[in-house]
């Protein structure tokens, strides 16, 4: 069965401030589902708090919105039940690289097959325009009114240090290239991240204007598997790179998973065949 666009738009109409990036994440994301024609009943969304924690609502699938910083071990939990399932962590930079940055570190190390959309707007604009984590020193906010004093968090190069297997960053208003790099993280058979500028517009930390002057695609020749050249073009500022940073395979949660069922049930070659009814049994 063809799904149409309509099928994955909820009953629920966004709230987010006229001119928000985040409404061309949502448009990107929508079109890259079109595009690979996964079922909405088979998609499940996991947000957490702060502007982009409404995300889960506005998409036509199981959906959890859930506690501050938490979307990527809940969304974790949930691809490690059901492998079937395709899965996205959705926050912010509040969300996910203050309060939830940590989580990021031990789902790498699984390398469990989720995408995660995280939208940097460098301030936490529903909280009212308070300094987040990658706020420029500098900059003056609601908790900073003399200049953040902090130095800004470099997302993609911490990605890059936890060794995630597909990496990348765009610009929200940039919805066709934004759309072609969802297409390949969803495909992606491992723990993929999309780093998303979405400046906010009620406080524009972050201008639109000022960012699309910077920024620029990597090079046509470039290649995404080599973590040291990702790492030289990720701490450039000018111009700011987008698309595909880095991309590897290597084996996800599930497949590790599997081979320790197998290990548990005997089919590594020992001579009594077990069954994990065995295994729990053998605990009462």
């Amino acid at each position: 069965m063809k799904h149409a666009l309509q099928d994955y738009k909820s009953i629920i109409s966004p709230v987010w401030c006229p001119g928000c990036g985040d409404y061309g994440v949502l448009t990107a994301l929508e079109r890259a589902l079109v595009a690979l024609n996964i079922p909405p009943e088979d998609i499940v969304s996991v947000s957490g708090i702060g502007c982009s924690g409404r995300f889960s609502h506005y998409l036509n699938t199981y959906s959890l919105h859930g506690t501050h910083g938490r979307a990527v071990p809940t969304a974790l939990g949930v691809k490690a039940a059901n492998p079937d399932l395709t899965v996205f962590a959705v926050g912010g930079d509040g969300d996910g690289l203050g309060i939830g940055g940590g989580h990021i570190v031990h789902a790498a190390r699984k390398n469990v097959d989720i995408t995660y959309l995280l939208m940097d707007n460098s301030v936490y604009g529903l909280t009212k325009g308070q300094t987040s984590p990658t706020t420029p020193i500098g900059e003056r906010t609601k908790t900073s009114p003399y200049g953040a004093y902090e130095d800004a968090l470099e997302a993609i190069p911490i990605f890059l240090a936890y060794d995630v297997t597909f990496i990348a960053r765009a610009n929200g208003t940039n919805v066709k290239e934004l759309t072609e790099i969802l297409v390949k993280a969803i495909s992606h058979k491992g723990m993929s991240i999309v780093y998303i500028l979405s400046p906010c517009r009620t406080f524009p930390v972050m201008d639109p204007k000022e960012l699309r002057s910077i920024l620029h695609p990597l090079p046509e020749d470039y290649k995404p598997d080599n973590k040291l050249k990702a790492m030289e073009f990720a701490y450039s500022k000018e111009p700011l790179y987008t698309g595909i940073f880095y991309h590897i395979q290597k084996p996800t949660l599930d497949d590790r998973l599997n081979r320790e069922i197998e290990k548990a049930t005997g089919k590594n070659g020992r001579k009594r065949e077990m069954s994990v009814e065995r295994i729990l049994n053998g605990f009462v």
